[in-house]
């Protein structure tokens, strides 16, 4: 966890490159196909970039073993582990799971806070995403409620998305 500190500090800055669309990430794995996701991850970071969120692709040394991703509502920063983002599969559900957690800063009233709060009502999560947070975070129990959400985004296209626009347009309560 100390090396996700340092993310969080912004200290850690070797092997750490801003991303500022998917021509970053296809510089980075020249060999992987990115055609399938490109315009909704380019819409995501878009939306990331008016709400003041930085994303940033980062040595594995810098995440605990199997963490694929991290959101820290303190910076506004969103952390991609460099080996899993190959897939392109892989790089959209930690992009949609973690930006999701950006919406529900957004939720808590503004960006510019260090809280969360949910956006759909808890029963409205289907159950697969509901058992697979519980059994992630049973170690972590006060973590599930947000949990649970951003699975289910980070496995549905454009829902991250369409939360973010929300977001950018300062419509959140107006639109969940």
């Amino acid at each position: 966890m100390d090396s996700m500190g340092c993310m969080l500090l912004q200290e850690c800055t070797e092997d750490v490159k801003r991303i500022r669309s998917i021509q970053d990430i296809r510089d980075s794995y020249p060999d992987s196909d990115y055609d399938r996701v490109a315009i909704e991850f380019d819409n995501i970071i878009e939306s990331f970039d008016k709400i003041g969120v930085g994303v940033f692709l980062a040595h594995q040394k810098y995440f605990p073993i199997g963490h694929r991703g991290v959101y820290h509502t303190v910076g506004n920063n969103l952390f991609l582990n460099d080996a899993f983002m190959h897939r392109q599969i892989a790089l959209m559900a930690v992009t949609r799971h973690e930006g999701w957690h950006a919406a529900q800063d957004c939720m808590a009233g503004t960006i510019e806070n260090s809280m969360l709060a949910i956006i759909h009502n808890e029963d409205d999560v289907p159950k697969i995403w509901q058992d697979i947070a519980t059994r992630t975070y049973r170690d972590f129990p006060d973590a599930i409620p947000w949990e649970k959400e951003a699975f289910w985004a980070g496995m549905n296209g454009n829902m991250t998305s369409n939360a973010l626009d929300a977001c950018v347009a300062g419509e959140m309560w107006k639109v969940y």
